[in-house]
């Protein structure tokens, strides 16, 4: 057993939703989340600057004497997660190839939609990820760049979010059989846009899920669960706290009482 805490970390906002799927199957463990506010969104940087991110929050995570490391981020899972696996010497997981094994292990047509920023779908992860899990697999991605925006406005359940929906995602109607959903702002979508395919054979992928339960095996497998029963969550940002105060709430579906902002830039020069 290892009472040590976990570190999370994503762009911004978005991989509260993967930390709210963290809290439901390992509720004792203590999570370090950093919220790289400052340096929004990722998905338009260059893949040399994701890395040079990364490990400037590996190494601030380090400083909390974390045991593993979750990178709640599609683009920073596409581009740095080799590079953080070599640079730290605890386990570290990406929320793509968990989301892409669940998308595997259910289709029974062989036809998997994606759905992402542009970023993320312009990078082929997923069908990178995808094709080496079973040959002849067939991708059908789409970027769909208003769902964020509409998300950090909450706009969820507003009828413009319903025209983009479907503006977005009909072209996946009788063709893909599971649909994955690449990015972490999307599962505050997930609700409508499962009642938009409840006609259809289609499973949502929710990777935030999958990323939890991977991360469940792999702590039990290592003998490194927590013995609490109720871990704690702190909040770093680079910016704007009280904004990431506001809108988190909304992401992670709690309270949060307190955000501090720190010089990411401190922590790793490269």
């Amino acid at each position: 057993m290892d009472n040590r805490g976990i570190g999370v970390f994503d762009s911004g906002f978005g991989g509260l939703t993967v930390v709210k799927e963290i809290k439901k199957v390992l509720p004792g463990e203590k999570i370090y989340y950093f919220g790289d506010t400052a340096r929004l969104p990722y998905g338009s940087k260059s893949k040399e600057n994701i890395i040079h991110y990364s490990l400037e929050i590996a190494e601030f995570l380090k400083t909390k004497d974390i045991k593993a490391l979750v990178v709640a981020c599609n683009t920073a899972s596409a581009f740095a997660l080799d590079e953080l696996k070599k640079h730290c010497s605890f386990p570290v997981i990406g929320v793509i190839e968990a989301g892409s094994r669940r998308a595997l292990g259910i289709t029974k047509n062989g036809k998997v939609g994606i759905i992402g920023t542009k970023g993320t779908v312009s990078s082929g992860v997923y069908d990178r990820s995808l094709s080496k899990g079973r040959k002849g697999i067939e991708v059908y991605s789409k970027p769909c760049p208003l769902f964020v925006p509409l998300v950090e406005e909450g706009m969820v359940q507003d009828e413009v979010t319903e025209i983009m929906i479907d503006r977005y995602l009909r072209e996946f109607k009788n063709k893909v059989d599971s649909l994955i959903m690449g990015c972490t702002h999307y599962p505050l979508l997930e609700d409508e846009i499962k009642r938009y395919f409840e006609k259809y054979e289609l499973e949502v992928v929710n990777p935030a899920v999958e990323t939890a339960l991977e991360l469940e095996k792999l702590l039990a497998e290592k003998a490194i669960l927590s013995k609490k029963s109720n871990g704690e969550i702190e909040f770093y940002v680079s910016d704007s706290p009280n904004h990431f105060k506001e809108l988190g709430e909304m992401f992670l579906g709690e309270k949060i009482d307190r955000v501090e902002k720190i010089n990411i830039e401190d922590y790793w020069r490269g």
